[in-house]
């Protein structure tokens, strides 16, 4: 029945007990923050979120590695005196880290396994060293500023061992093999001839190729490395090596080797008559002497 109501009625509701009462003690509220002096879980809130940000960094590294590949050279020369030989851009750093006084000669075994495995230490470390429960970066002033030192040196030592690389260039008048694969590519296209391959542009032909100092080298293998007609192959092509190397520069290197193995020595299987009737015939292979 109706009845009039008394706003100064105090009103009594009564709960359902059939409606239960959600327990929430396990559910994690959106901010960590609503429990003071307390910080997320390592395991496996944060390493997990670490580990996304890793794959979005990854992804990116993976994009400019494809969007800017390493440039090829030529087939391995061990006869090239003036090549530099540089690594990728993204190991400029270590390259340039390793060149140090302290990180290279006597000290090179602390060079490559203390400096270059120091990142990766510390990495391994941070969660057991840095267990402070502040967030902000400007309040950790400890890791803040490794952070922004370790930042800093990879920028600088890049830009350094890349200025140092053009530098090294510019007073050898060397051109990088990429670059001068692309120009002479660009020229041949220009004039309707075929690309060049490269390390087999120009190779002149072989001066006196019946002389007995050619079957001398097949006997003894030198062509399972310089190849079948000495036109290169696992080893520089000797058609044209006169033009690099006199005859005592010949024998020195048929009969010692050459670039730590590289080149064997033949001391022990050719004659000193056999060495120097191949340094003779080598030195003969030149380009003009071919024309």
């Amino acid at each position: 029945m109706a009845h009039h109501h008394d706003p100064n009625e105090k009103i009594v509701y009564v709960g359902d007990s059939r409606i239960r009462k959600r327990d929430r003690s396990n559910v994690a509220p959106p901010d960590y923050t609503a429990f003071p002096g307390k910080s997320e879980a390592f395991i496996p809130n944060f390493l997990l979120k670490e580990w996304m940000v890793g794959v979005v960094v990854l992804v990116g590294f993976l994009v400019l590695v494809m969007a800017e590949p390493a440039p090829l050279g030529y087939p391995a020369d061990p006869l090239n005196g003036s090549f530099i030989p540089m690594p990728d851009w993204y190991f400029l750093f270590l390259y340039q880290l390793l060149k140090y006084p302290y990180t290279s000669g006597s000290y090179v075994g602390f060079g490559v396994v203390c400096m270059s495995g120091l990142p990766f230490v510390a990495l391994l470390l941070a969660p057991f060293l840095d267990t402070g429960k502040e967030r902000r970066f400007y309040r950790r002033p400890i890791a803040s500023s490794l952070m922004g030192l370790t930042l800093v040196a990879i920028v600088y030592l890049t830009w350094f061992s890349w200025n140092h690389y053009q530098e090294e260039l510019k007073i050898n008048g060397v051109i990088p093999e990429h670059i001068e694969r692309e120009e002479k590519a660009r020229e041949a296209v220009e004039k309707g001839l075929p690309r060049p391959v490269p390390g087999r542009e120009n190779i002149p032909a072989m001066v006196a190729a019946d002389d007995p100092a050619f079957k001398t080298m097949q006997e003894a293998q030198c062509i399972a490395c310089h190849g079948g007609e000495l036109e290169g192959g696992n080893a520089p092509a000797l058609r044209g090596v006169g033009d690099r190397l006199n005859k005592e520069q010949l024998v020195e290197t048929i009969t010692n080797g050459r670039n730590n193995g590289a080149m064997p020595a033949f001391k022990d299987q050719l004659s000193s008559d056999q060495i120097d009737q191949i340094a003779t015939w080598l030195e003969k292979q030149k380009a003009e002497a071919a024309q």
